[in-house]
């Protein structure tokens, strides 16, 4: 069991006293939280928290415990920072899975052209995952994408991008100009994990049963192989690539929402949010919330170019 990072749970179960609320807070879902607190009262051979239908409170262990346990995670936070300051300032950041490597790229071009002395560390996590390796530290800085719901968390600019279809060249579809989300009923349709983008995936759903289309199937993945077999459809930004067709959505029902976020600002953190920006827009082609959108084709697909 990885103690620091059960304690690290306990400590915001701790603060919220609801763990609804603290799994929101750690960008995870209740259920898991719950078990992992079970099992640190497990491995301590004590019970932490009263637990009734109406509240939460913390037994006598539970608050001898608390202040222990913040040291612990606090130290461990601690140790961290001195190891990354004995080998340089690094900063780790958080990217979808299927950001196109060519606007990663610019993010990496973009920072050391303008912080020379920092290196940056890119993980490709969801959404999901970045919220709770902000809270724990594990990143310093994410692009997310939205809806997102997480005490603490700071935002950059909203960007915005429309959503069109990705089909195989071969669909009957690929022939008109524009495609209404009912056109699409029949057709199963391939998205990001629901468990990394809660947000997001529900947000879709909902606006493609508004507009008379209801999945036969929903597909969870990066890749774009169910696409381009004809097995499903997708949503995304214009790409161009040998057997796949793209349309623009009647009326551009979807769009995507990304922003940075991050928990402790830093002079690092926020010049990357500005070259994120900057990046999105000039190789993403997304626009701020609120303009006129500007379509763009991507050098590699994906779910979000």
């Amino acid at each position: 069991m990885d103690l620091v990072r059960h304690l690290r749970y306990f400590t915001v179960v701790a603060e919220e006293l609801h763990f609804g609320n603290a799994a929101i807070r750690l960008g995870m879902a209740q259920p898991p939280l719950s078990q992992r607190i079970k099992r640190l009262e497990e491995e301590l051979g004590v019970r932490l928290f009263d637990r009734s239908s109406r509240q939460v409170r913390l037994t006598e262990a539970g608050r001898l415990l608390l202040g222990e346990a913040r040291e612990i995670v606090t130290r461990v936070d601690r140790l961290h920072e001195l190891v990354r300051h004995g080998e340089g300032a690094v900063l780790k950041i958080g990217v979808p899975p299927d950001l196109a490597a060519v606007v990663i790229a610019g993010l990496v071009e973009g920072f050391r052209a303008s912080h020379p002395e920092v290196r940056l560390a890119p993980a490709e996590i969801w959404t999901a995952d970045q919220v709770s390796a902000l809270a724990e530290g594990a990143i310093d800085v994410g692009v997310v994408r939205h809806p997102v719901s997480a005490p603490g968390l700071r935002f950059g600019p909203m960007l915005v991008q429309p959503q069109g279809v990705l089909l195989a060249s071969g669909d009957p579809l690929a022939g008109r100009g524009e495609v209404h989300l009912a056109d699409l009923a029949g057709r199963e349709l391939l998205m990001p994990p629901r468990e990394g983008e809660p947000g997001m995936h529900a947000e879709v759903l909902a606006e493609c049963r508004r507009h008379g289309y209801v999945p036969a199937q929903v597909h969870q993945g990066a890749g774009l192989g169910l696409v381009l077999a004809g097995v499903a459809v997708a949503f995304g930004p214009k790409v161009e690539q040998p057997g796949l067709a793209w349309r623009p959505l009647l009326g551009s029902p979807l769009v995507c929402r990304v922003s940075t976020a991050w928990r402790a600002a830093t002079t690092a953190v926020t010049g990357f949010s500005a070259v994120a920006v900057r990046t999105l827009k000039e190789r993403a082609g997304m626009t701020d919330e609120g303009a006129a959108p500007v379509r763009r084709v991507s050098r590699r697909p994906g779910m979000l170019a």
